[in-house]
């Protein structure tokens, strides 16, 4: 069965969303049309909204609506120590699970040669501003454990030697409540690698 053409477009446009797929797009916009209209309403316009107002923080580059997001705003926050990471999402699970009170760089994205994703694509410009100014002691690589991921770390952990910074990179290994004969060989020499001294 054909659906109207607006009904298709709004099909086709809740398939942008990643993991939804045809049936899944479709049920979304029924689901909307038939119970759901004002919930549609308030959707389409903090959408609208969400576009308009939400754009990076000029410091960090994580979602922010005001020039500097609370996180580089604060004066609480240890401006010496700068966590490097991939993705806006990745700092929310950070803030959530750690008690790290240092400063963040978001690149929004990983180094890429085969995709056109280069340097400039990352920000490296102004992460070697943040670098050249001083007030960085640590900076810690938290991208993620991927071939992309560990290439980006290392180009940043070079760049940030030049500036005779500190450089670490987040431990990976077991983790709690995991058992030794189920890790895989990546995992367990990643361990090995970062073993500290007790």
């Amino acid at each position: 069965m054909r659906f109207s053409p607006l009904l298709e477009q709004l099909i086709e446009a809740f398939r942008c969303l990643p993991g939804v797929g045809p049936k899944t797009a479709q049920r979304m916009a029924l689901q909307l049309l038939t119970r759901g209209r004002d919930n549609g309403k308030r959707l389409a316009k903090t959408l609208h909204e969400a576009m308009d107002c939400i754009t990076h923080c000029q410091s960090c580059r994580i979602f922010s609506e005001t020039a500097l997001c609370e996180i580089c705003a604060s004066p609480h926050r240890d401006g010496a120590l700068l966590c490097i990471v991939e993705n806006p999402i990745d700092v929310t699970v950070i803030e959530q699970m750690t008690h790290f009170r240092g400063k963040y760089f978001v690149l929004l994205g990983h180094l890429s040669p085969l995709d056109g994703i280069g340097p400039d694509e990352i920000g490296i410009a102004q992460l070697q501003t943040h670098f050249a100014n001083g007030q960085i002691k640590e900076v810690i690589l938290a991208t993620n454990p991927t071939v992309e991921g560990e290439a980006t770390a290392h180009y940043i952990s070079e760049l940030a030697k030049q500036h005779a910074l500190k450089v670490t990179r987040i431990a990976r290994g077991i983790s709690i409540g995991g058992e030794i004969e189920y890790a895989g060989p990546d995992t367990l020499a990643h361990a090995f690698a970062g073993r500290e001294t007790i």
